[in-house]
């Protein structure tokens, strides 16, 4: 009998493991994307630069301060009276200024730096931000009620696509800088506002024909026709079913559009019609590097090389993302 009994407990065991609610555990997309996500190693170091650069950016004040140089704060003895530019070698490099000093007044470079990557982070972020609220607003009514909407829409994102962005935002930027004072902005606000405006407007059709493409086969699906049977709204069904199905495609247009936007930034600050002095950006420094760069290379080298940086770890942290999201990816 004992070994009837031994018998007999063992299926019962078998039983209870497969029923328990450990034995199988389902998983949500975030879950998977950040399982493959993890085994990146170049996105994740790519997310601890973003991360880091953010961090600048935000404490820019306190850095500075325990750095001890301010970014406008001319520091005339660094400089050579004869030559207007930095004493010493490699920029006037030294333990105090770490990267040296600009020609001309002095300011330290690391100082500059920093305040820099508010200025290009800010717009870039906010420019983005922009560029989202149409494009996945648009792309979404485009995809989910087709027809005269989606013809329209469409059409609309075309047109804004064949106009010749760089030449617009110049000739929009130089009309405003002459334009003491719009919707109640004036000064560095407007323009600040006039920058985010080009970039994000702009470049809204690039993710707002993702999301279109993405909604006519997502309306598709069964779960939208179980909404739709239970008595859904369209709007609810667009909110609550489509909306959260399109996080991966919009987390990775982020990160790979902020870079654009900083590369844009810079461009229009090079030219002469971006963000003006006395605010910092890396696209100013460049531009006024670039009167300097054969005597003074160095100063030439620290925006570029900084913007070169944080492009490439958005980019890169964009790949992985993509890859994350993307179940056919082999990586």
């Amino acid at each position: 009998m004992g070994e009837l009994e031994v018998a007999s407990a063992e299926p019962e065991a078998l039983v209870d493991d497969a029923s328990s609610p450990e034995a199988i555990q389902g998983r949500s997309l975030g879950q998977i994307a950040w399982g493959r996500f993890k085994h990146d190693r170049a996105a994740i170091i790519s997310g601890v630069v973003i991360v880091l650069l953010a961090l600048i950016a935000i404490f820019a004040g306190p850095l500075t301060a325990l750095y001890g140089h301010g970014p406008n704060t001319p520091n005339p003895k660094l400089i050579d009276s004869a030559t207007t530019m930095p004493s010493g070698s490699f920029g006037g490099i030294s333990s105090d200024h770490w990267l040296g000093v600009s020609p001309v007044d002095g300011r330290d470079v690391v100082a500059l730096l920093i305040y820099g990557a508010r200025t290009s982070l800010i717009i870039a972020s906010i420019a983005t931000l922009v560029s989202l609220i149409f494009g996945v607003g648009l792309g979404l009514l485009a995809g989910f009620f087709r027809g005269f909407s989606d013809s329209a829409i469409s059409r609309f994102m075309d047109l804004l696509l064949s106009f010749p962005i760089l030449l617009f935002s110049i000739a929009l930027l130089s009309i405003f800088s002459s334009v003491p004072t719009f919707a109640g902005l004036s000064g560095q606000p407007l323009r600040f506002a006039v920058i985010i405006f080009v970039l994000g407007f702009f470049g809204f059709p690039y993710i707002g024909r993702i999301v279109r493409g993405q909604v006519l086969s997502l309306r598709e699906k069964e779960f939208v026709e179980a909404a739709r049977s239970i008595g859904a709204t369209n709007t609810r069904i667009m909110i609550r079913e489509i909306l959260p199905n399109l996080l991966g495609p919009i987390l990775v247009y982020t990160t790979l559009t902020i870079p654009n936007y900083i590369l844009g930034e810079a461009g229009l600050s090079y030219l002469g019609v971006g963000v003006l002095p006395p605010t910092i950006s890396w696209g100013g420094m460049l531009s006024n590097a670039g009167t300097f760069y054969q005597v003074d290379p160095t100063y030439l080298f620290a925006p570029g090389i900084t913007i070169f940086i944080a492009v490439l770890a958005f980019n890169v942290f964009g790949d992985g993302l993509r890859d994350a999201f993307d179940p056919r990816s082999t990586r």
